[in-house]
């Protein structure tokens, strides 16, 4: 099936999302972090918090993280999980470069390692993990089933999806708060951190598109998993999903 957030691209109609994605990020790299806890005002480590909680009480050995960035996510998760091994995943090197300094000044080099994926054709083998994350990636999908299939393929049976990301707030007044945030703040703050005022357009717009609660939780279902919920955090910017194969 095809979702309205797979046909907003960062550039241009011609070249796959995929493709557009990963020179965005390559892009923004040198100025990701620090925008990206500008933008959420620091809130987005707690949502990270709140996550790997969820994952806590199973003791996961082998864990992905999806569109894992510059990697702060699996930091934090490596540190509160301590599992045997946690690879990081994505489509931009640039993003990975970054993280993978951030892992050597961590000393967590002997746990985490990345590896350069399309989450829509993943070359591990089935059942390779105990839990994977995906930490506000899951909209820059080119295609969400196929992604979300591949990422049961390689879960075990019982493992665990744990997925946050950015949601479009629904009652007054956040909405509307939120709706002038997106359209000025953002690709303001953008252009002038990062100098690629595609880049923060693109975020807003994807965010609007995406699929959010129970819409979310039937397309996860669909992906082959069970027992799938949701919460929204902080009057609905985010939304935390978890999902049991």
């Amino acid at each position: 099936m095809n979702y309205p957030q797979e046909n907003i691209k960062p550039y241009n109609d011609s070249e796959s999302k995929t493709a557009q994605v990963e020179k965005m990020f390559d892009n923004i790299a040198p100025a990701y972090d620090k925008l990206n806890h500008a933008l959420s005002w620091n809130i987005d480590k707690s949502w990270r918090r709140k996550a790997i909680g969820l994952l806590k009480p199973f003791h996961p050995q082998y864990v992905m993280d999806v569109a894992t960035g510059t990697g702060d996510f699996a930091i934090q998760a490596c540190r509160i999980l301590q599992p045997k091994e946690l690879i990081g995943t994505d489509i931009s090197e640039g993003m990975m470069n970054i993280g993978k300094e951030k892992v050597r000044q961590a000393g967590l080099e002997h746990l985490i390692s990345f590896a350069k994926e399309d989450c829509t054709a993943l070359s591990f083998t089935d059942c390779r993990f105990d839990a994977v994350t995906v930490a506000f990636g899951v909209r820059n999908f080119e295609d969400l089933d196929k992604g979300l299939q591949e990422i049961s393929r390689v879960l075990i049976p019982g493992g665990h999806l744990v997925i946050l990301e950015l949601s479009a707030p629904e009652r007054f007044p956040m909405k509307q708060l939120y709706a002038l945030y997106s359209k000025i703040v953002i690709p303001t703050l953008g252009k002038l951190l990062s100098k690629d005022r595609n880049a923060y357009t693109y975020l807003p717009q994807s965010i609007k598109a995406f699929p959010q609660g129970e819409a979310m939780t039937d397309i996860i279902r669909k992906a082959g998993f069970s027992q799938v919920t949701f919460q929204r955090l902080t009057l609905g910017i985010c939304t935390l999903y978890f999902a049991t194969k």
